[in-house]
């Protein structure tokens, strides 16, 4: 019997009717896609975010006038030399030995410029026990840290000398090169990791490799092709390094989700006695279609961020929209035509120990545990309602008081690096020297009387303000006619403390000295600057990001839905599992409740950046689960279920895919939560536990209680909104599946209640 393809409606099913049923030409023309992205990608080269554009405020305006008068600030990096007890001091024959020592040994490198002696530079401190030797690295400074090993050596020679001092060498190249070491590798053997922990969690499900490898094949050539979209958008919105581990990791999630939602509905359809054609052309109208609503919204999520002002983030929601988009086109093309030229060797390559599980009875008999769970939610939905919100907003309750904050050296890495005492030491012993606000002079000309005496004042009140301890260093740039003043701020790397210094610079010292000379700029920058900007711009973009995806998202969901109904429970819900991830991560990070379980004591803040991107990141992904759960019950109804009846169907025979796509989801994300970096393992963990959440509380008992509760009004659309576009694709197997069997129910026809 010739079936009529031309009867199912929407792009996801006539894309997928295309690839059936030319296999050869989709499977080309993907790989084409790839390949080409990749080289145009490759020869394009990438641009990726500059210094002056990663910050907004006072911080971007200082960067701006560095970059375009040509100044090259160095890497500066110090030498801390301090006595082990209190009887040695820097008078001290031995210290002064082992100062020109430093000095020496330094200078002999060839790797430095500028070296300054504490005793000149009078940066002694207060107790005479603690000594700076100062200079910078030659060249420039964003790869200081590959030729900064050298010097290290070079230092540890010297501390080898002399037992009863302490001496250790700390500063941007140092730091940069221990991170490299340290973390560098970690972090990426953690992305590489992510492939072969969901192609296990995979080969579980599906119990066969050749099914196993097609959603992870999929979800990698996405990748790929995304990487080469990013290096040609990047002309047009720079990219970053982080970018890419973001994308990566969304990539995969989403990749192996949709191909996953895909092959389990074809692989059901088949077990239930449909022909291979049948099955994937119910396979292409039902989940094909449920891929393209989620995608679509999930990348109206990861919009979001654009929305920020902040060039990280818009790097970040840039590449991540960029790889949901492709994976869905992939999963909705080339998967079909994949899985038509596959047939029965998708089963191919079967793991020995897990044996084929066959649906018995019907084409969906389910998941038993998820059918013993909604027996008793839907028997007393009222109560399953009651209890599940109950422990949500009690999860929820600890992100109440949540503190956000960029972390410290200390709070980032704890005591795992020798460099983090090095760090607290320089600051004990010299307050906000090693992190000093850098004020950036520009003015008509910089040696003018006027100038000069507005920087000696400034010099002088930044002091006796209180502001800093000093010394207060200026270095001049005659040429450019721009000054640099470095501050110490008092508090060092207590960040409350350093910000009021700062903010007694800004608001009380600059406009009485520097702010009363006409034609002079004097933005204020440094890393506790940095950090007060970048929080400053982000609060400021909290609302139209909320705003932007949260009507977004109601606005797809009512139009795919055609119900008023699910398009605000869809909001509700994901608004609850991003609250329960936001109470787990201040639980965890700033109460400290289990933090030993997942090495995060003493952390007691969260990352500034993270609850946005958490926000973005969660309200895509959630859409994922409920988009193709709630489609499964739709669809249901259209049959002519009751609507408790299509809950259970829906829900129970969605459990083990979602399930699966959790598992995977979670796996990969807890890898994450792994990594030494306090801002990683946050950003791990938050993922993991909202997603473990989403699948669970919220997709299986929630979502069911909620929808039996509301009955027939869950397909409710007011008569005023009936003109708004059908996206909807109205269609049941039995139609897809025997377009002349007009009179059936389970025929095409408008959802009930609309």
């Amino acid at each position: 019997m010739r079936n009529r393809e031309t009867r199912v409606r929407g792009i996801a099913a006539r894309a997928g009717g295309w690839s059936a049923r030319h296999r050869w030409a989709a499977v080309g023309i993907w790989v084409l896609f790839v390949v080409l992205a990749m080289g145009l990608g490759s020869a394009a080269g990438r641009v990726d975010v500059k210094d002056s554009d990663q910050m907004g405020g006072e911080t971007h305006t200082a960067a701006r006038i560095v970059e375009e008068a040509g100044i090259d600030e160095p890497a500066g990096e110090s030498v801390l030399v301090q006595a082990k007890s209190g009887d040695l001091k820097a008078t001290d024959a031995e210290f002064r030995a082992a100062v020109g020592a430093v000095v020496t040994a330094v200078e002999e490198t060839g790797k430095v410029t500028g070296i300054t002696s504490p005793y000149d530079a009078k940066t002694i401190s207060k107790d005479g026990r603690s000594a700076l030797v100062q200079f910078d690295m030659r060249g420039e400074a964003d790869t200081a840290g590959e030729r900064v090993e050298p010097v290290l050596k070079a230092v540890e020679g010297v501390q080898k000398e002399h037992e009863s001092l302490r001496i250790e060498e700390i500063g941007g190249a140092s730091m940069m090169k221990t991170f490299d070491d340290a973390f560098g590798d970690d972090f990426k053997k953690a992305e590489y990791s992510a492939v072969p922990v969901a192609l296990g969690i995979l080969l579980v499900a599906f119990g066969a490799l050749v099914a196993a490898l097609v959603p992870v094949a999929l979800a990698i050539t996405a990748i790929i092709a995304t990487m080469g979209l990013m290096g040609l958008v990047s002309h047009f919105q720079p990219m970053s390094e982080t970018a890419n581990s973001v994308m990566l990791l969304v990539g995969l999630a989403v990749g192996v989700d949709y191909c996953l939602f895909y092959l389990r509905r074809e692989r059901e359809e088949r077990a239930a006695g449909r022909d291979a054609q049948t099955a994937l052309r119910i396979a292409a109208a039902t989940s094909g279609r449920a891929i393209v609503v989620s995608g679509v919204t999930v990348c109206v999520a990861m919009a979001g961020m654009l929305f920020t002002g902040i060039a990280e983030f818009e790097a970040m929601g840039l590449a991540s929209l960029m790889v949901v988009a492709v994976a869905m086109v992939g999963s909705v093309t080339v998967l079909p035509a994949l899985l038509s030229l596959l047939g029965e060797r998708v089963e191919k390559g079967r793991v020995p120990f897990l044996r084929r599980r066959r649906p018995s009875g019907s084409a969906s008999e389910g998941s038993r545990f998820w059918t013993a769970v909604l027996k008793r939610v839907l028997a007393r939905p009222t109560l399953a309602a009651v209890v599940a919100v109950g422990a949500l907003l009690a999860v929820a309750a600890p992100a109440l008081g949540m503190k956000t904050q960029n972390l410290t050296l200390d709070q980032e890495f704890g005591d795992s690096l020798p460099i983090v005492q090095t760090y607290n030491r320089v600051n004990e012993a010299f307050p906000g020297g090693s992190d000093p606000a850098e004020v950036v002079v520009k003015a008509d000309d910089i040696n003018a009387p006027e100038v000069r005496a507005a920087l000696a004042d400034f010099r002088e009140r930044a002091i006796s303000s209180g502001a800093s301890l000093g010394p207060v260093d200026v270095t001049m740039h005659d040429e450019q006619n721009v000054a640099l003043v470095y501050v110490p701020l008092v508090g060092g790397s207590d960040q409350d403390k350093a910000g009021e210094s700062l903010d007694k610079l800004r608001d009380d010292v600059r406009p009485a000295t520097l702010g009363k000379v006409d034609g002079v700029e004097a933005p204020i920058t440094g890393q506790v600057a940095g950090n007060k900007d970048f929080n400053d711009q982000l609060v400021g973009s909290v609302l139209p990001v909320f705003a932007f995806v949260v009507v977004f998202a109601f606005l797809l969901m009512l139009l795919s839905f055609r119900s008023l109904t699910i398009a605000l429970t869809s909001i509700v819900l994901n608004l609850l599992s991003v609250g329960a991830a936001y109470g787990i991560l201040v639980a965890v990070f700033q109460h400290g409740w289990g933090a030993s379980l997942v090495g995060a004591e003493g952390v007691g803040a969260i990352i500034t950046w993270l609850p946005l991107f958490l926000f973005v990141i969660l309200f895509g992904l959630s859409m994922d689960y409920h988009v193709f759960v709630v489609s499964r019950i739709r669809e249901a109804r259209l049959r002519g279920r009751s609507t408790r009846d299509a809950i259970q169907h829906g829900v129970v025979t969605t459990a083990g895919v979602v399930t699966s796509a959790a598992v995977i989801m979670v796996a990969v994300f807890a890898i994450f939560g792994t990594l030494s970096m306090q801002s990683m393992k946050q950003m791990g963990v938050g993922l993991a536990a909202a997603v473990l959440i989403d699948a669970t509380i919220i997709r299986g008992v929630l979502l069911p209680a909620v929808m039996s509760l509301l009955g027939e009004r869950n397909w409710y659309l007011p008569k005023w909104l009936h003109r708004l576009p059908d996206l909807t694709h109205d269609e049941s197997p039995e139609a897809i599946a025997s377009p002349e069997r007009d009179g059936e129910r389970g025929g095409r026809g408008e959802p009930v209640g609309v």
